[in-house]
């Protein structure tokens, strides 16, 4: 298992994340209606909007189970933070960097993950809206659009909620 590196503005991305004061807050419906939404519409087991910590991917929104968060080493997110695209694992038991984590190999069992970076204002990475699923596939490209589209619905709602 290859945990992730920590991004060089880690300082930065942390500070801009916490200045958000969502971490550790209550379920919203508008978070929860968007990873009800991206479950059902891509048929895949779990969707989740995480937030990556200093520590932790915190979940401000899961559907599918009933997780609260995880340790960031072994946080697929924490992967995708570090690059300013998706990232999509069609198979995960096939990937060295998780074919041992124990998110594969233990409850939940993934096997297919597909992760758009949340990003800030400022370019910061906040965390991922991402879909898992327990077998492995692919995303067509319509399927990419859509999760990006998503993605930045939430990035929508991370603001809004900032500002009111």
């Amino acid at each position: 298992m290859q945990a992730p590196f920590l991004p060089a503005d880690e300082a930065h991305r942390l500070a801009t994340l916490r200045s958000l004061l969502i971490l550790d807050t209550g379920p919203e419906e508008r978070f929860d209606n968007l990873t009800r939404a991206a479950a059902s519409f891509f048929r895949v087991a779990i969707a989740v909007i995480s937030l990556i910590d200093a520590r932790r991917q915190w979940f401000k929104s899961v559907c599918g189970i009933d997780a609260t968060e995880t340790s960031r080493d072994v946080s697929f997110c924490g992967h995708t933070i570090l690059q300013p695209e998706m990232m999509v694992v069609e198979d995960a038991l096939l990937d060295p960097r998780f074919a041992d984590n124990p998110l594969v190999t233990d409850a939940p069992y993934i096997r297919f993950y597909a992760g758009v970076p949340l990003k800030a204002a400022n370019g910061a990475m906040l965390g991922t809206l991402c879909l898992i699923d327990r077998a492995p596939r692919k995303l067509e490209a319509f399927e990419r659009e859509m999760l990006v589209d998503m993605a930045r619905l939430v990035e929508i709602e991370l603001v809004r909620g900032n500002a009111a």
